[in-house]
């Protein structure tokens, strides 16, 4: 393995790690979560901005109309996608949350289709259909460690709305190519801070260094410098690495559930959650059904 290659496994790897773990100072914080994705934002954009100032990253021939509407947009998508997955983790478990957001990849598929005319096949369709398999195991099984049935259900419903919100900020984000990610980045984040900064400030402060450190650590941490390592990754590494790598993220958050609070998956939520990871393993790695002769023709959108 070559240094950039070497470099960029570390950067996503250390990435996915600290996503993993971003549950557990969500729920510690005690916090609403408009207060913890509003501070998060506030932290994010400080931290991208000394970040990329020490970086030589700074441009501001970048900031044309275009590319500061669209990642606005995208910053309302993304702040809404915290939203919700945070609110889904108290719910129904930092795991299950997480399992379930990972339909992400099928929801920008069809967005992708809708308004990008990008191609269907019959492969992915498959793939779709393994992922909603997975995730219909999940809905009926049974709720364990104390959650409610009804908090259950509303919780895989938010994650399912978290993964939508995801898929339309992606789908923004590839129409600002060749714009820095950084910077996309940085809008979206005051985007969230400015959107959120009524709710959070009319309510009362968090208190105590407990409270503070925890939130400065979602802002700096999971946010400034994950988004660093995220990007400087992706640059590095090829598509296929890039993917497989990212399924650190999900074996992390179950870890951390299961270490910090001690909830356990059942036998029907392990096998849920494991279509759902084949399926987005297949469509992150581009796995294909070419032997199977059904699969060889591609579906193309409807107009």
């Amino acid at each position: 393995m070559d240094g950039e290659l070497k470099r960029g496994s570390v950067e996503m790897t250390a990435a996915m790690l600290i996503s993993g773990t971003i549950g557990w100072f969500v729920l510690m914080s005690g916090q609403p979560v408009t207060g913890v994705v509003f501070w998060r934002c506030v932290f994010g954009a400080l931290t991208l901005i000394a970040l990329a100032a020490m970086l030589g990253l700074i441009d501001f021939r970048q900031l044309k109309p275009r590319v500061v509407f669209l990642s606005t947009l995208g910053g309302v998508a993304i702040v809404v996608n915290w939203l919700l997955l945070f609110a889904a983790y108290s719910r129904a478990s930092i795991s299950i949350a997480t399992m379930v957001y990972n339909t992400q990849p099928f929801m920008l598929l069809g967005l992708g289709a809708l308004f990008l005319g990008e191609r269907i096949t019959a492969t992915k369709l498959f793939w779709l259909s393994v992922s909603f398999v997975g995730m219909m195991a999940i809905v009926s099984a049974k709720p364990g460690g104390g959650f409610d049935p009804d908090h259950y259900l509303a919780g895989i419903a938010l994650s399912i709305g978290a993964a939508f919100f995801y898929a339309i900020a992606a789908l923004l984000t590839k129409l600002l190519k060749g714009t820095p990610p950084h910077l996309i980045a940085l809008i979206q984040v005051i985007t969230g801070a400015m959107m959120l900064a009524p709710f959070a400030l009319s309510a009362p402060l968090p208190q105590g260094a407990w409270q503070w450190s925890l939130l400065v650590a979602v802002g700096v941490v999971h946010t400034g410098i994950m988004y660093i390592l995220l990007y400087g990754a992706i640059q590095r590494l090829p598509t296929h690495m890039t993917g497989a790598l990212s399924f650190i993220y999900p074996i992390a958050a179950i870890l951390v559930d299961r270490v910090a609070f001690g909830h356990e998956l059942e036998t029907i939520q392990i096998a849920g959650s494991a279509a759902i990871l084949l399926a987005a393993a297949g469509m992150n790695l581009g796995w294909s059904l070419r032997s199977v002769p059904l699969f060889k023709r591609a579906i193309r959108p409807s107009a």
